[in-house]
């Protein structure tokens, strides 16, 4: 399903420049006015991206980036100052503790193996919600089921992106 082989894929060059636009792009995608069913299915891009990032180079991003961008989700979305940024530490947890297993898989299989660590990330949020409403909305959870079906495609847009970015100056 990806196009590098296994080996390969986690030790592909990735500039600080390349992190921050792509973690900046999902912002702005999380930003879009969702409105509608489409709400209910949004998937929520940052989680992924920074799942992308935790999962491929622990070393560079961790839960301290994670805790910065959700900040920047609570501002943007208004929300409960912090509640974006305990459940993003909590999914950059879960992509650093997980890294190294998910070597081990293809698209598919990460896929499921992300699953659970983005619907802890979606009870977080909701555990927050209902301590402050008093009600959680089932259909809340189906963000997570799509944005991890949206691992596949993202990975492999980021590896492409990532292949094709030079990170030799006198390389083209």
């Amino acid at each position: 399903m990806s196009g590098f082989p296994k080996d390969q894929e986690f030790l592909l060059p990735a500039s600080n420049t390349f992190i921050v636009l792509s973690l900046l792009a999902a912002l702005l995608l999380n930003w879009l006015p969702w409105r509608g069913v489409w709400l209910a299915l949004r998937p929520d891009f940052v989680a992924l991206v920074l799942l992308y990032w935790c999962i491929h180079k622990p070393f560079r991003i961790g839960i301290g980036i994670a805790w910065m961008m959700g900040m920047f989700a609570d501002v943007a979305d208004a929300s409960l100052f912090g509640q974006h940024a305990l459940a993003y530490s909590v999914l950059a947890f879960g992509g650093i503790v997980l890294h190294r297993r998910m070597q081990m898989f293809d698209l598919r299989l990460q896929a499921l193996q992300i699953f659970p660590v983005l619907l802890l990330t979606y009870v977080v949020y909701a555990a927050v919600h209902w301590q402050l409403h008093g009600y959680v909305a089932w259909g809340f959870f189906i963000g997570s089921v799509v944005s991890a079906l949206l691992w596949a495609p993202l990975t492999m847009l980021l590896q492409a992106l990532r292949h094709h970015h030079p990170s030799d100056p006198d390389k083209l």
